[in-house]
């Protein structure tokens, strides 16, 4: 079976794509707690994080070391946080989030909205600051 997130790897779903490589996917979160909110997947179905085989770990890992990177670059904050939850799609997943303060990844609080355009222009910032 296969899941929103490999469809959205596929290129069966549409999605921001941020940055991409043979084994791993980067694209906006849909519902986002802040500007430039990323998801980080592997394109390997794997339902829990910690599943994953050392060597995938690591390499996904330092995949999203590169996003975060990025995202840090084209949205400047403190930090880009990393949180791993994955319950809501059966799919191991980073959420990188840029913040200034941990209020900035509270997944409680009201999600932002932007146009089609605005997701079109963060995605294209964090692709430009690729290293």
């Amino acid at each position: 079976m296969s899941t929103v997130f490999s469809k959205i790897a596929a290129g069966e779903i549409p999605s921001y794509k941020c940055a991409e490589s043979d084994k791993f996917y980067a694209f906006l979160d849909i519902n986002p707690v802040a500007k430039g909110h990323t998801l980080v997947i592997p394109r390997k179905e794997v339902d829990y994080f910690f599943d994953m085989d050392d060597n995938d770990l690591a390499e996904f890992q330092l995949f999203a070391k590169k996003v975060a990177t990025a995202l840090k670059a084209a949205f400047p904050c403190r930090k880009v946080a990393q949180v791993v939850l994955g319950l809501e799609v059966p799919h191991a997943h980073i959420h990188l989030i840029p913040m200034n303060s941990e209020a900035d990844v509270d997944f409680r609080k009201e999600h932002l909205k932007f146009s089609d355009e605005e997701f079109k222009a963060i995605a294209k910032k964090i692709e430009e600051s690729l290293p």
